[in-house]
């Protein structure tokens, strides 16, 4: 209880909080600037997404981006009528039994 009261401690404490909140403060302001998304990776990035995709698009001919987007819209109609298997987690699931050999 003796340190609660020391005005010493108390101001080093503080000191010490705010120059956390500094560090923080300035990570968080380089990654706005970079425009990355708060706790995420540079390929996280709307801009870089957005970018990508207009290149592809932009290299596709019309009649591939027409069966591109032919594709995507059955595969949304089949997901939400259709009762379609998880495909990541069951690749993730098989992996990770090859992973763990046999039992």
């Amino acid at each position: 209880m003796a340190d609660d009261k020391d005005p010493l401690r108390q101001l080093k404490d503080l000191t010490q909080l705010k120059l956390q909140l500094e560090a923080i403060q300035r990570r968080v302001e380089s990654e706005v600037s970079a425009g990355i998304p708060q706790g995420s990776t540079v390929l996280g990035s709307p801009f870089l997404k957005g970018f990508l995709a207009g290149y592809v698009v932009a290299k596709l001919r019309s009649s591939a981006f027409l069966g591109v987007l032919l594709g995507t819209l059955t595969g949304i109609y089949a997901a939400q009528n259709y009762q379609v298997p998880n495909i990541e987690r069951t690749i993730r699931d098989y992996v990770s039994t090859m992973k763990k050999g046999p039992k």
